[in-house]
């Protein structure tokens, strides 16, 4: 493999570091496959190029604007794979491992487009939670919203997912509307740079939106304002002193740390060895131990088992272990496998010996990092303290016992914060509390059994439409999850005014904001054709005796409310029969619907629907139906979401919803 040149882009530009450059050798023979540095980087200038060109070009976007350009960004990233793939084999990674990480992240960033596309509106304001009621008139309200910090994101990332650990951060960092730096680690930072200058040549990005440091951050933390954000991936001790860094704590910058994580699987009590669960067990703690090399930092590192089950738990991992350990891939360097064989040491002196591998056997080329899977064994491991304590981040998992599903919950907390547990077992009542007992510990948590294994992404694979992150030792903090992950680079702010003032703010209808009567029925226009507040005002119908028992004889619906004079008349909430919710909601539509085929295409779902005023026989209603949000879901097709609105002869609302169409754009 030619030697590289690795390259910063600071402030729009590809630079080569000065000074003295530091060498990255391939992990499968120590041969030399890049030089990086950042010598001479003004990183103060990249921060203010950051907040003042870039985030100002995100913000202006829209968020569905910036979910289209992360898509193009992902598809640019699979188009180019093989390129990345041929640089993975020098990060001692098999191509089963790339996947993980270059497809995987590129489906990272789809994901978080669609997402966007999906749940977010076209607009720039992300409302949270309902219109707040703040007066009695109703001309004073609140609402949160959500607008994107005015600051930069500084991404540092770990050696052992150089791609989707960039794109797991870069997703929802510039979907929020931010810009952000990236700093990989520099072990593996060639394979980052690559897919770095993949997105930077598809020209979608505005100029400032991101930039990459390939060596040391310099005085970069210095520069940091209040309006930034660090997102941390690496060793608690690194995130502790980023963390405890002066500025960091007088500008109370925001920081996000994924850090050191004792990860634990368990066994359950019923899954005794010849059930699928113990089999599925041993077959995960196996995968988590060889894939990366172990190198994840959601693997197992503790396999917890009934007493009664360790020794055959021990003979069918290291059997298999036996069996597959030929084609685990290298470690990322050969310092990083002599920092594993001092864990295991640490290990072994606590009291866990070694049953399967040997951490000093010569595996593979001379110059490589190999080793072989090591499986560690803890009789004691309340005794043992090391067990929970120190991760040997490589092949490495230790196995102990537990009494019963207390002593389970207690071992598994042990480890003191996790981002992953999972749990074999086919009783729903042990799943129950061990969830319970242990929920807290833990920012994701698998169940597996004989009913979902075949569909299950297992327990180390992260999922963007899920929490990533964890409590205490895991650092306390939260990446992905959708647009949970989003709200990370955004401001959350309480706003009181009128609701048409906040309307105007939020780009869409809200209720008591203003509407915009108009002629002709918006279904016959395409989606670009409709604005927002724009109001269909229906005729009235009048609701009769005759309607409320014919619809009941219809559907079988003889609610007594409906039906029986007396009985409603008796309950605290009616003044005699009433007409049926759902008869409600079918006469609304007969109000509003526009037959014809034409932009609306089909009526895809309502959400949010409350009855607020009984209707009774003789009650006329009618429908003010109004669009409150729309946004492009494909090239074809779109989705309005429109406010229903249902009054009565006294303009008091008898129901409210939103109804959600698929349009032509």
């Amino acid at each position: 493999m030619k030697t590289a040149e690795l390259l910063n882009y600071t402030r729009d530009q590809w630079v080569a570091g000065s000074g003295q450059r530091a060498a990255i050798a391939s992990a499968i023979d120590g041969s030399l496959v890049a030089t990086t540095g950042s010598g001479g980087i003004d990183f103060g200038a990249m921060l203010v190029h950051a907040r003042n060109v870039g985030g100002p070009a995100l913000r202006k976007l829209t968020f569905h604007d910036r979910a289209r350009i992360i898509k193009g960004r992902g598809l640019a990233i699979l188009s180019a794979k093989e390129e990345l793939y041929a640089l993975n084999i020098a990060t001692g990674a098999t191509r089963k491992d790339g996947w993980i990480d270059i497809e995987g992240g590129a489906g990272t960033l789809l994901s978080f487009s669609s997402k966007g596309r999906r749940e977010l509106p076209d607009a720039h304001v992300l409302l949270d939670g309902d219109l707040e009621p703040l007066s009695k008139g109703g001309s004073f309200v609140g609402q949160h919203i959500y607008t994107p910090l005015q600051g930069a994101a500084v991404h540092i990332n770990a050696f052992n997912f150089p791609v989707w650990g960039m794109l797991e951060k870069l997703a929802p960092t510039l979907l929020a509307g931010m810009p952000a730096i990236v700093k990989p680690a520099s072990s593996t930072a060639y394979l980052c740079e690559a897919a770095f200058r993949i997105m930077i040549d598809t020209g979608l990005l505005p100029d400032g939106a991101v930039q990459l440091i390939v060596g040391g951050v310099g005085d970069l933390f210095d520069h940091l304002i209040g309006q930034d954000v660090v997102s941390f991936t690496g060793s608690a001790t690194t995130a502790l002193k980023l963390k405890s860094h002066p500025v960091v704590l007088r500008e109370s910058v925001k920081f996000v740390a994924e850090q050191d994580s004792l990860n634990a699987s368990l066994l359950g009590p019923d899954a005794a060895p010849g059930t699928p669960e113990f089999d599925l067990f041993v077959t995960e703690v196996v995968t988590e131990m060889t894939v990366k090399a172990g190198q994840k930092c959601t693997a197992i590192r503790r396999a917890m088992a009934p007493a009664a089950h360790l020794d055959a738990l021990e003979a069918a991992i290291a059997a298999r272990l036996a069996s597959v350990a030929g084609d685990m891939g290298a470690l990322v360097s050969t310092s990083q496998r002599d920092d594993v064989r001092g864990q295991i040491n640490k290990l072994t002196a606590a009291g866990a010996r070694i049953v399967s591998g040997d951490p000093a056997a010569h595996v593979g080329p001379d110059g490589g990092a190999y080793m072989q899977p090591i499986l560690l064994r803890a009789d004691d491991p309340w005794a043992a303290d090391a067990v929970h304590d120190v991760e040997a981040f490589g092949p490495v998992a230790t196995i102990m016992p537990y009494r019963d599903l207390a002593d389970a919950i207690a071992l598994a907390n042990r480890g003191m914060g996790s981002l992953a547990l999972s749990l074999f077992t086919n009783d729903p009542a042990a799943a129950r509390d061990f969830i319970q007992g242990a929920s807290a510990f833990h920012g994701r948590m698998l169940v597996i059994n004989r009913d979902n294994a075949a569909e299950s992404t297992g327990h180390g694979s992260p999922l963007p439409v899920l929490v990533h992150g964890g409590p205490g030792r895991a650092g306390g903090s939260e990446e992905m999850g959708g647009v949970r992950g989003v709200k990370h680079y955004m401001q959350r702010t309480a706003i009181q005014s009128t609701p048409a003032m906040i309307a105007a703010i939020a780009q869409q209808y809200i209720p008591g904001g203003p509407k915009r009567f108009v002629n002709g029925h918006p279904f016959r226009k395409h989606m670009r054709e409709l604005h927002i507040g724009d109001t269909l005002r229906t005729a009235a119908r009048t609701v009769s005796i005759a309607d409320i028992e014919h619809f009941a004889g219809f559907t079988g619906d003889n609610f007594y409310a409906h039906m029986d004079e007396e009985a409603a008349k008796a309950s605290p909430i009616f003044a005699g029969r009433v007409a049926h919710g759902y008869l409600i909601l079918s006469f609304a539509a007969g109000l509003f619907v526009d037959p014809d085929p034409g932009p609306v295409l089909a009526n895809t779902g309502l959400e949010n629907l409350r009855f607020l005023t009984p209707l009774y026989p003789g009650d006329s209603m009618r429908v003010e139906l109004t669009v409150r949000s729309k946004a492009l879901k494909t090239d074809d097709t779109g989705v309005v979401r429109w406010a229903v609105e249902i009054f009565n002869q006294k303009d008091e609302l008898v129901a409210t919803y939103d109804l959600l169409t698929e349009n032509l754009p």
